[in-house]
């Protein structure tokens, strides 16, 4: 039996809307939106005034609402809501992948104490269905990696870089111009969002929690016309990729870097601002997902998968981080990469295990070799500031 979903809504912005007229155009029976928390009163909106408050209490304290949707920006004040409604015996559904990557240990925790569910599919691939597959389907001790092109704005840009032979900032300023980026793009092209997204895959796909700022992440703001075409030279494409790799029987590794990828990889033709995830299996090998990352109506369609879950009372049951041989985080190994340097002085920076390609002219300097994760992730905080690039192999 299906049970009704009174729906309380934080956020009426591009996918709050997106879902308001999702539900009205399904005509859903099981599910209804009766008010929606904003927080500028007076700007113009397309429905009836009557569904608005600026006052979140009237959903939170609000005993005929069973779930909160939260759909907003700021990841302190989704945190404060979630945990509030959730605190109050109400299951909620978010997309905000920065709060739920940061917090996730506590969240796991509230939903047992209270009873209730947290839902958040939106919040790692868009339309891409892949948190709830990796939770029911993939077993961990079969799961070997997963690698996928998580960012839809990154990707954008540099689908029109090679593509289009576009400038990096021309390309920028087209995604922020159809809304792919944010006027600070930083959280996009340095790899945060992806960062906080496969923090959350990895914690359902493997059973391992880990904090996103343990992990490595790098983005494409330095990339520069001697990376692209070093990279046509080769035959690869330059994506944004998020990766987790199990690594052994105890252990499994994770980070988000530039990669130069081969027309014989699936991410290969990920385009625009298209998300795609490849798993791979020790039994299985590889599976392919496909989809858009981001935008109004594909996150609002997952934003309504996790409302139609409720309908039949699913929830996540963690049985991969409930384990007792949960695999553990290190950064001890070893990647191959592609670096670019300016100098001899930013290149004293890196320890590279072994070196098996290198040249030097007066426009620019590369080498190609083994690195430890652990030197790359103590570099982390000066790799922005310095004239590098570099990206896995």
């Amino acid at each position: 039996m299906k049970n009704k979903q009174t729906i309380g809504l934080f956020g009426f912005g591009v996918v709050g809307e997106g879902l308001f007229q999702v539900l009205k155009e399904t005509q859903f029976e099981n599910a209804e939106i009766v008010k929606i928390c904003i927080k500028q009163k007076d700007k113009k909106r397309t429905i009836s005034p009557e569904y608005f408050t600026t006052n979140s209490n009237e959903i939170l304290d609000n005993e005929e609402i069973n779930l909160v949707v939260e759909l907003i920006d700021n990841a302190e004040d989704a945190y404060e809501i979630v945990t509030t409604a959730l605190k109050k015996g109400k299951s909620v559904v978010s997309g905000n992948k920065n709060m739920i990557a940061k917090h996730l240990p506590e969240l796991i925790e509230l939903q047992k104490k209270h009873n209730v569910a947290l839902l958040y599919d939106a919040s790692a691939c868009g339309s891409i269905p892949i948190i709830r597959n990796l939770e029911e389907y993939y077993d961990n001790d079969l799961l070997q990696a997963i690698t996928g092109i998580l960012n839809g704005s990154s990707n954008y840009i540099l689908s029109k870089i090679f593509n289009e032979n576009m400038d990096y900032h021309v390309a920028l300023k087209q995604a922020q111009d159809l809304g792919f980026a944010e006027s600070n793009p930083v959280f996009d092209v340095e790899g945060y969002d992806s960062l906080y997204k496969l923090c959350i895959i990895t914690a359902h796909g493997f059973g391992t929690i880990i904090k996103p700022e343990e992990v490595l992440n790098y983005g494409i703001s330095n990339i520069s016309a001697s990376d692209i075409k070093y990279a046509r030279e080769k035959g690869f494409k330059i994506k944004l990729v998020a990766q987790t790799l199990k690594l052994d029987n105890k252990h499994v590794t994770l980070f988000v870097l530039p990669k130069l990828v081969s027309p014989e990889e699936y991410i290969y033709n990920v385009e625009n601002e298209f998300n795609g995830v490849v798993i791979e299996g020790k039994y299985y090998d590889k599976q392919f997902m496909f989809g858009r990352g981001a935008g109004a109506f594909p996150t609002s369609s997952a934003v309504l998968s996790d409302i139609t879950a409720r309908t039949h009372n699913y929830k996540y049951e963690y049985k991969k981080i409930n384990r007792d041989s949960n695999l553990q985080f290190t950064t001890n190994t070893e990647i191959k990469i592609y670096l670019r340097y300016a100098n001899v002085v930013d290149f004293s920076h890196f320890e590279f295990e072994s070196i098996s390609e290198r040249y030097s002219s007066k426009e620019f300097n590369y080498v190609v070799g083994k690195i430890k994760l652990t030197n790359l992730m103590s570099l982390r905080a000066l790799l922005p500031k310095i004239d590098v690039f570099l990206a896995v192999l």
